[in-house]
């Protein structure tokens, strides 16, 4: 069928008019080669097609004609997919919603939620909208008939109205038990019903030339199927209704995240489909009780408002970039950039608070399409957007343990903007404490400078001084921003020389008048031990946005958070810090990812620690990492007990007296004796090394002290014995960044990659989107906070 019978993606077109004929009426007629249709049909059909099987079907008929039962309909989604379009098929539990939507709604436009209500379908408009994130429309078709060329790799629908008449035809020839029937259309492609079973669709003869294929090839049949049973189409599973978990994903650098240089929303559908997937093999039973739902993942783009129009970055760019290596150039510009843009006071601030109100705005919008949503939620960063995640994480204020006077005075901003000291403390309640104030003649001015030790020594009670440190804050902050200043995050020391223009007694055109920031301001979050933060952690200047909810945990995916404190001048983290709002912390990468660094170190500098190895997916270490570690074990072991024989045999001869040496038999001398001495004891070493089965212990995997850390977490002891050094290892306290548990995780190289670590490195910073073990530990930590317990399938 030519391209205009069915527009791949586009506007269906109204009926075409179709001539019926009846094969078996129909005198022959010959054509130019002298060959009848008959032979021209039974020609075609003996060709050899990758695609069809026709002489098979045509012998394979059922005698007794059935009766006529209408088709069944099933709903297809279009996606487009490297200038191609596909056409992809709803889940029944979606198609089912759709089906009674359409047969229901009459001449109304009605919208059905499909896909975990992430997209609304227009009945009536044949238009699938994305609620989340801007993509355009796509169409949906209500499919009964299929075709396949031979070049197609699955079946593609036709458009509705083409498929009600073939459907009109097909009940025709069922009811009437009258079949070679020909439907012509006037674009010039011919359908025959062969039988109940065999469907074809003809191209239309066209005049040839040298330069196109032989007529045989182009007249090469498509199949033609009826019904979605019939073809092989990979129908979904229906998405579970209930939502314990939801997930907000942050990418990194470029508008690409994977190495098939897709977006963050193509990349967090894969994630959510292995999740999904290792949901119902690993949590079957808490599924079965209805204990376990699902965990909904949301993209966060921020690149497109960076690179938009709005600021206007690419156009300045542009200008001055060289013409030379375009290409490189240009990926330049896209990716590596980023880097220095968040660096940069003016658009660091548009990245984080795009970053901020993006998230605010999906878990506003999540909240009104779930009301019912009880659930926690976590964060998610990949390479520079785990460094955004954590710069904004750590400027977070305490929602949940405010004071009385900022939930009283929420909705009253006049209490900031009192001007004398004893109208504020009226507002807060504190007239008790106005006289206290007044004795030593302090001021709002002169209280803005106190701090909680100040106010202790004036014989304040905790509850008083917290209100007061908290309205100082908050007036500072919204003095300052009125004023337009550029504020600093709580703990960060300001930059003592000015800029230039300051020196020079100039001002930048547009720039507000700045005043000289704090040194070190209040702080609201958890106690940190300043002494190792020299210059504070080196963030950018900028006011950093409050997130709308407290987030469970913060997976960091390829995370550069350890080089950039670093390079910021931090030197260790105090092991008594964590986010003020958010209490663990995982630190995941890929052994081979040239981006990722560690953070373990930095909090527990004195001691040599592995991170946490994460197990496959199936339950096991990867057989080559058990192969390689079991070997090492073994050529150690062996050269220890050889080279300890050696020295004992040798320290023995030096040592013993001649008076004291025992007899030897059959005149062996004391040097033969130690000789046959050393050899014994190194062949049982080699014998009581050979004992232990090498394969044993790669299947015994599961019951070593790290496997049952992992799942089991970390307040119960392993029931296996292990070596000193690993349960030291298990034991050390990482600090309070992670709750005390450990902080970094790695993955296990595949086999393929441990033979060229430098090969696999740019692909071991995008692989997190389709690892299963990266998600697994995901869903592993969010379903222990819910109680559910986890399950190892079967192998």
């Amino acid at each position: 069928m030519s391209d205009g019978l069915v527009p791949e993606g586009g506007p269906t077109r109204p009926a075409p008019t179709i001539t019926f004929q009846d094969l078996s009426d129909t005198p022959a007629q010959t054509p130019l080669d002298g060959s009848t249709p008959v032979e021209q049909v039974s020609g075609v059909l003996n060709e050899n097609s990758p695609s069809s099987t026709f002489s098979f079907e045509l012998v394979d008929m059922d005698p007794a004609q059935p009766l006529y039962q209408p088709v069944k309909p099933h709903w297809f989604y279009c996606r487009r997919i490297e200038s191609k379009d596909l056409w992809l098929p709803f889940s029944r539990e979606d198609s089912e919603r759709l089906e009674q939507a359409c047969t229901t709604s009459g001449n109304e436009e009605v919208m059905v939620a499909v896909e975990g209500e992430r997209y609304d379908v227009r009945v009536l408009e044949r238009q699938r909208y994305a609620v989340y994130w801007d993509q355009r429309p796509s169409e949906v078709r209500r499919c009964t008939w299929f075709y396949k060329g031979d070049k197609d790799t699955r079946y593609v629908p036709y458009p509705e109205e083409f498929s009600n008449s073939l459907e009109e035809a097909y009940m025709i020839a069922v009811t009437l038990d009258e079949w070679k029937r020909k439907l012509e259309f006037p674009s010039g492609e011919t359908v025959i019903l062969h039988n109940p079973k065999l469907f074809m669709q003809y191209q239309p003869i066209t005049l040839q030339d040298e330069w196109v294929s032989s007529p045989s090839e182009q007249t090469r049949p498509r199949t033609v199927k009826r019904s979605v049973d019939n073809i092989t189409a990979e129908i979904p599973d229906g998405e579970p209704e209930k939502i314990d978990h939801l997930v907000f994903m942050v990418h990194g650098i470029g508008p690409a995240c994977d190495i098939r240089f897709r977006s963050i929303i193509q990349c967090v559908n894969d994630f959510r489909s292995a999740s999904l997937s290792l949901l119902g093999s690993h949590y079957r039973r808490g599924q079965e009780e209805g204990r376990v739902g699902r965990v909904e993942f949301l993209p966060v783009d921020w690149h497109s408002a960076l690179h938009g129009d709005a600021t206007g970055v690419d156009q300045d760019i542009q200008r001055i970039t060289l013409p030379s290596i375009s290409r490189l150039r240009h990926f330049t510009n896209d990716t590596l950039l980023d880097l220095f843009f968040y660096n940069s006071p003016t658009y660091c601030q548009t990245i984080v608070d795009t970053v901020a109100s993006e998230v605010n705005r999906l878990h506003s919008l999540f909240k009104q399409r779930h009301p019912e949503f009880t659930g926690a939620v976590s964060v998610v960063g990949h390479s520079l957007g785990s460094l955004i995640l954590f710069d904004l994480l750590t400027n977070q204020k305490i929602g949940s343990g405010e004071t009385e006077m900022d939930e009283g005075h929420r909705g009253d901003p006049s209490l900031l903007t009192c001007d004398v000291l004893e109208e504020a403390m009226c507002r807060m309640g504190l007239q008790e404490h106005l006289a206290t104030l007044q004795r030593v003649d302090l001021d709002l001015d002169s209280l803005a400078l106190c701090d909680d030790t100040d106010l202790a020594a004036l014989g304040l009670p905790l509850g008083p001084r917290k209100k007061i440190l908290n309205f100082i804050q908050k007036r500072r902050l919204l003095h300052e921003g009125q004023q337009g200043m550029v504020l600093l995050a709580p703990g960060l020391q300001a930059p003592e020389d000015p800029s230039p223009l300051e020196s020079l007694g100039q001002q930048s055109p547009g720039t507000p008048p700045r005043q000289r920031p704090l040194l070190r301001g209040q702080s609201s979050t958890s106690a940190v031990d300043y002494e190792y933060f020299d210059v504070g952690i080196g963030q950018v200047s900028i006011n950093y946005p409050q997130l709308a909810f407290h987030p469970q945990a913060f997976f960091a995916f390829g995370s550069p958070i350890g080089m950039f404190l670093t390079v910021r001048g931090l030197k260790r983290i105090d092991p008594n810090y964590s986010f003020p709002t958010c209490k663990n912390f995982y630190n995941i990468y890929h052994p081979f990812d040239p981006v990722a660094y560690r953070i373990e170190p930095m909090i527990v500098s004195e001691v040599d620690l592995e991170p946490m190895l994460i197990p496959h997916h199936k339950g096991r270490k990867r057989m080559h990492l058990e192969l390689k570690e079991s070997l090492t074990r073994m050529s150690t072991d062996l050269k220890n007990n050889v080279l300890g024989s050696f020295r004992t045999a040798w320290q023995s001869l030096v040592r013993m007296p001649a008076p004291s040496l025992p007899q030897t038999e059959e005149g062996e001398t004391s040097a033969e004796r130690s000789m046959i001495e050393i050899e014994e004891t190194a062949c049982a070493a080699v014998r009581k090394e050979s004992k232990a089965d090498l394969w044993t212990k790669i299947l015994e995997w599961p019951k070593s002290p790290s496997f049952i850390h992992y799942f089991q977490g970390v307040g119960e002891p392993p029931e296996s014995t292990g070596s000193a050094e690993e349960e030291e290892g298990h034991q050390v306290q990482v600090g309070m960044l992670n709750g005390g548990r450990r902080i970094d995780y790695v993955l296990q190289e595949a086999p393929i990659e441990s033979f060229n670590e430098y090969l696999f490195a740019i692909q071991s910073h995008l692989c997190y989107w389709e690892s299963e073990d990266t998600a697994l530990l995901l869903l592993k930590e969010i379903y222990d906070k819910l109680g559910v317990a986890f399950e190892q399938p079967p192998q």
